[in-house]
């Protein structure tokens, strides 16, 4: 209904800002968006207002049955539904326990052994390689790499510090030192390339929730420049200023399949492979289940004993009783 000031905003319009007042990131604005959009178009277009749980339950469940989404897909769309209730129309949605919930395989994580890591990375260079080698030698996540700023490396202590992490998390893990140096390289380009905007009369950077408004010239601190920047300078879309974001994420996953055909792997790697990879390594070096633990982000070590199940003390430490019989020649 249109208010005595003009008309009020639309739903959509709602939900986009009260996930930017909230601090939730962009990323998060285009799935829920998309998820709150696809239930309303689900049902007739019908607005979210006149529906509730009945719906919301049918339209997960449909997900599951019909589309044969992943668990991961279903919780997304689920948090997705669930904040729109909640924080845009004020309503408090009774526990669902009829959705029929996405069945989870268990599945092993595809892991690279060293030799093949070290095969993958010789056929990388520049910026990509240095990124590759930074999601195997210190078990980030991909998107923590490409949002690394640059007082997130700190050479005095050997350590990078991941920042809001999976479920907002920050953590502390392992500098290499076998990348010490390109890291130095890396942030003094980040550096050059910070002066060049300050000199064009740019130079800021976004940052995360309130930070912009309490600490607003933090925004033109080189320590707040991201490490790896984007080649160019881009509109921000949530508010129009022209800054440097960071760079795609998409080159680094290209480069990365790239490298693995061009080394001639067969297995399925991917940019999360190095992390599989990281995790499993340290378990075979003796270190103990619950620093690969704090060093992948893990909630619970549950989670990280998956990589267990990849070890040389596994099936494959297990001698056939057909190898044995063959060995006694009966």
């Amino acid at each position: 209904m249109p208010a005595a000031d003009g008309p009020a905003p639309r739903l959509l319009d709602r939900v986009r800002e009260r996930l930017r007042r909230l601090g939730r990131a962009k990323r998060t604005e285009e799935a829920y968006v998309g998820w709150i959009r696809r239930f309303i178009l689900a049902n007739g277009k019908r607005h979210p207002d006149t529906m509730g749980a009945p719906e919301v339950e049918a339209f997960l469940t449909r997900l599951a049955a019909h589309d044969e989404v992943s668990p991961s897909t279903q919780n997304q769309a689920l948090a997705a539904l669930l904040f729109l209730y909640r924080e845009v129309l004020g309503r408090e949605l009774p526990w669902m326990d009829d959705i029929q919930r996405a069945k989870r395989p268990r599945r092993l994580p595809c892991v690279l052994s060293e030799e093949e890591v070290a095969v993958l990375l010789a056929r990388m260079e520049g910026r990509y390689w240095l990124m590759a080698a930074l999601l195997y030698g210190t078990g980030m996540r991909l998107m923590e790499c490409v949002r690394l700023r640059v007082k997130d490396v700190d050479l005095t202590r050997n350590e990078i510090v991941v920042r809001e992490g999976k479920g907002g998390k920050d953590r502390r893990t392992i500098l290499p030192q076998s990348l010490r140096a390109p890291l130095v390289a890396q942030v003094d380009e980040a550096r050059r390339i910070h002066a060049r905007d300050f000199e064009a009369g740019y130079g800021e950077v976004w940052l995360p929730h309130a930070l912009a408004r309490k600490h607003p010239a933090a925004a033109r601190e080189i320590g707040w420049q991201y490490l790896f920047p984007a080649p160019r300078r881009s509109v921000d879309p949530r508010g129009g200023a022209m800054r440097r974001h960071h760079v795609d994420e998409k080159g680094l996953q290209r480069a990365v399949k790239a490298a693995c055909r061009q080394a001639g792997l067969d297995k399925p790697a991917s940019c999360h492979t190095l992390r599989h990879s990281f995790a499993t390594h340290l378990l075979e070096a003796g270190h103990h289940i619950r620093t690969v633990q704090e060093l992948l982000g893990h909630k619970d070590v549950a989670t990280t004993q998956i990589y267990t199940h990849v070890l040389g003390r596994g099936a494959s430490a297990v001698r056939s009783p057909l190898d044995r019989r063959r060995a006694s020649g009966t």
